[in-house]
């Protein structure tokens, strides 16, 4: 079954690149480094490395307090960080910087992955969450590199999807020495698509690890001073669709809360300009932060145009929709503008955060919305109600609190292995 996957993969590498191309037309850092993604590299890099595999943003970002941990107690090991998209490269680089070896993930094509570990010839490979590459890990296993996946989680969907294909998915799962699943859930799923039971363990959840530097909050504070202390609603990693549906609330509540300033946080920079051009549309005045503007009376919304700033600006907003949640995206991470003090709201798509938000919402922590037009309500009712706000932020920050230490059990098994 692999050498099928292999050969369709070896018949798709031309389309797969004329995408990366034609992807660079809205987003030109698609076109750059392409060699990596073919484990070519005009440099020589460290060897011997410790490498962490994370997707893109979310990942690193959970990823980067558990990297520190492992760097603090092993500084005679380098560290490589891999990713697949420019934006997770972005705050690769500009968390870690020159700390860490950092290139894209190599495409899952045997020639590749060899040129790729004869470059880097890493010591142990750590994958984020759920990631399973059939040539990678085989290569893994075949030179004795020790594999593990952590924080890893697997929805009732992606285990139905993964069970179709057995034949391709438990010869990968075999080649992993250790999953570190965040609940018991998940545990019972990757042992129904094949793993051994003995290989699976729950170590909990290193997204609530969170850092909250002083220095952030008091940056995102400091904004809110610039926005006049006007009452700020923030859509936070919004996709296409979702601020369509959320601008007409955002008009309508405007007439109960007419200090009330809109930002929006586009999860991926190439729908800046065209969430600007839609509030444009609807006649809002937009000013983006990229352009460093003074936000008057006149401001409708504010665009933040910018990476890596998301734990800033919940800092600097009264009430927080975290995005992907409106549209079948999955959802995203609820627990930062918990653990700031922020009231979060979301939508019925959490699919891909379903135990965090079971959880949470279990707590009344947070608010969960099947509408736009409750999401609305739920924005007023925070205005109006200062006791449901305060109890609201409080719940979420203890319940962040309460579920911390994941990072320091799963560093534990990566340093038995080393």
């Amino acid at each position: 079954m692999r050498q099928l996957y292999t050969l369709i993969f070896y018949l798709a590498l031309p389309a797969v690149l004329l995408r990366l191309y034609w992807r660079g037309f809205k987003a030109s850092e698609y076109r750059q480094r392409w060699r990596e993604r073919l484990g070519l590299y005009s440099r020589p890099s460290a060897q011997n490395v410790v490498w962490f595999h994370c997707v893109s943003v979310g990942e690193a970002e959970a990823a980067f307090p558990l990297i520190r941990l492992m760097q603090a107690e092993h500084p005679n090991r380098r560290f490589l960080v891999t990713v697949t998209t420019p934006t997770g490269s972005a705050r690769v680089r500009d968390v870690l910087g020159g700390q860490v070896e950092h290139v894209y993930l190599p495409y899952d094509l045997p020639l590749v992955v060899q040129r790729f570990l004869n470059h880097f010839r890493p010591k142990m490979a750590v994958f984020m969450e759920k990631e399973v590459w059939p040539n990678l890990f085989a290569a893994c296993a075949e030179q004795n590199i020790p594999l593990f996946v952590i924080n890893a989680r697997l929805s009732e969907r992606s285990a139905q999807a993964y069970q179709k294909i057995p034949a391709l998915i438990k010869p990968a799962l075999r080649c992993i020495d250790k999953i570190a699943v965040q609940t018991e859930a998940d545990r019972v799923r990757f042992i129904e698509i094949g793993a051994d039971a003995e290989r699976v363990a729950v170590l909990g959840n290193i997204k609530f690890d969170l850092s909250m530097e002083d220095s952030v909050v008091a940056a995102g504070r400091a904004l809110k001073r610039q926005f006049a202390e006007r009452f700020v609603w923030i859509l936070a990693s919004t996709h296409k669709d979702e601020e369509a549906q959320l601008l007409p609330v955002f008009a309508g509540l405007k007439q109960r809360i007419p200090r009330l300033l809109l930002m929006i946080a586009p999860r991926h920079p190439e729908r800046f300009q065209s969430v600007k051009k839609l509030c444009l549309d609807q006649g809002l005045a937009v000013v983006m932060r990229s352009e460093n503007p003074s936000v008057s009376a006149a401001t409708d919304v504010y665009i933040a145009d910018s990476m890596g700033e998301l734990k800033m600006l919940y800092a600097a907003a009264d009430a927080a929709f975290v995005g992907g949640s409106l549209v079948p995206v999955g959802g995203h991470n609820v627990l930062e503008p918990a653990l700031i003090g922020v009231p979060v709201l979301f939508g019925p798509q959490m699919f891909n955060f379903a135990e965090i938000a079971e959880r949470i919402l279990a707590e009344q922590a947070a608010v969960q919305c099947a509408t736009p037009e409750a999401i609305g309500a739920a924005v007023l009712q925070i205005h109006a109600d200062t006791d449901f706000r305060d109890k609201l932020t409080a719940k979420a920050k203890a319940f962040v609190l309460r579920n911390q230490g994941a990072t320091r059990r799963i560093a534990d098994v990566l340093s038995a292995s080393l």
